[in-house]
């Protein structure tokens, strides 16, 4: 397999999960949104914490600033964001938001290049508005007021703030401990915030339908989806991994037919196309001797242990 290929498969792999979180979401809409986020972002915290152990990945104890990074990975992808698509629906219809957080190519290519010490890439910025239109067909438009603009703006701004933090913290703590530190850290914010505005007894009226769907979140597209996603954005860099975000309204349209929406329309064909026009021309590995783009987030390698030196002389 090509390595760039292999590179971004985690990732585009990690966009279908979160995807397909679309449907199972719906579910949700009548639990307790803290407490049952907490819930959920506190088991995927233990299920990393049992796969890192079994693949005998340490995680590292955050250190100075990384707490900031970390902690405002948590605020804003995880709680923040939450936050603004549940009351940004009460504003505006569903589209509106989808397409506002489908914009999010554009922001991470010209940002995350920059946060990494890079110019952006001028195939990556190209390709970035072609996906963006695409994924605005995909998803389509609709009808929203002043308040749902800007908590639609909100979310844009929250979920490229999840990518666009961890670049710093990315080299020392690979996509093991950024997965692991900022989901427990979402996982105690929700926590406070549903003793601050919810009563935990609100759990009891959970049924076993909705704590499925909480289940599938906590695994597939918090630990699984975490873990895929900043693989990839470690290894091709924020500009080249946000692209994938284009992948994630095409798997909520796919799994929507699939669960009895009926097949999809014409703009929803013609924004496929488009996204994997964009896609492919975005992500295409580089001719030999054309300029590079942003490069990987580099990890630090693990020291090696050195062989002792025997202080006697050796026997002839």
């Amino acid at each position: 397999m090509n390595t760039s290929l292999r590179d971004l498969a985690p990732g585009a792999l990690g966009m279908a999960l979160v995807g397909s979180s679309v449907g199972v979401s719906r579910s949700l809409v009548h639990a307790p949104l803290f407490a049952t986020q907490a819930v959920r972002y506190a088991v995927a915290t233990l299920l990393l914490l049992a796969l890192a152990r079994a693949a005998r990945v340490p995680v590292l104890r955050p250190r100075g600033r990384e707490w900031l990074w970390l902690g405002g990975i948590a605020a804003t992808g995880l709680v923040l964001f939450n936050v603004a698509v549940v009351r940004g629906v009460a504003h505006a219809e569903p589209a509106v938001i989808a397409v506002a957080v489908a914009s999010v190519p554009v922001l991470l290519g010209v940002i995350g290049p920059l946060l990494e010490r890079r110019s952006p890439s001028r195939r990556v910025l190209l390709a970035a508005p072609v996906v963006v239109a695409g994924a605005v067909l995909v998803e389509g438009t609709g009808r929203t007021d002043a308040a749902g603009v800007a908590w639609a703006a909100l979310a844009l701004a929250c979920e490229a703030a999840f990518t666009l933090l961890a670049v710093p913290v990315l080299g020392r703590h690979g996509p093991w401990g950024v997965s692991v530190h900022a989901v427990w850290l979402g996982a105690v914010m929700l926590g406070g915030l549903t003793l601050l505005t919810e009563h935990p007894s609100g759990l009891a009226a959970v049924g076993p339908a909705q704590w499925a769907a909480a289940g599938y979140l906590a695994v597939m597209v918090t630990a699984v989806a975490f873990l895929l996603w900043y693989r990839t954005v470690a290894a091709v860099g924020a500009g080249r991994a946000g692209l994938l975000t284009g992948v994630a309204p095409l798997a909520a349209a796919a799994i929507g037919a699939l669960c009895g929406g009926g097949l999809p329309g014409l703009p929803v064909w013609l924004g496929l196309v488009v996204v994997v026009g964009g896609l492919a021309a975005g992500l295409r590995t580089p001719r030999p001797g054309s300029r590079p783009g942003p490069g990987p987030v580099r990890t630090r390698p693990q020291p090696q242990p050195q062989p002792r030196k025997d202080r006697t002389p050796a026997s002839p």
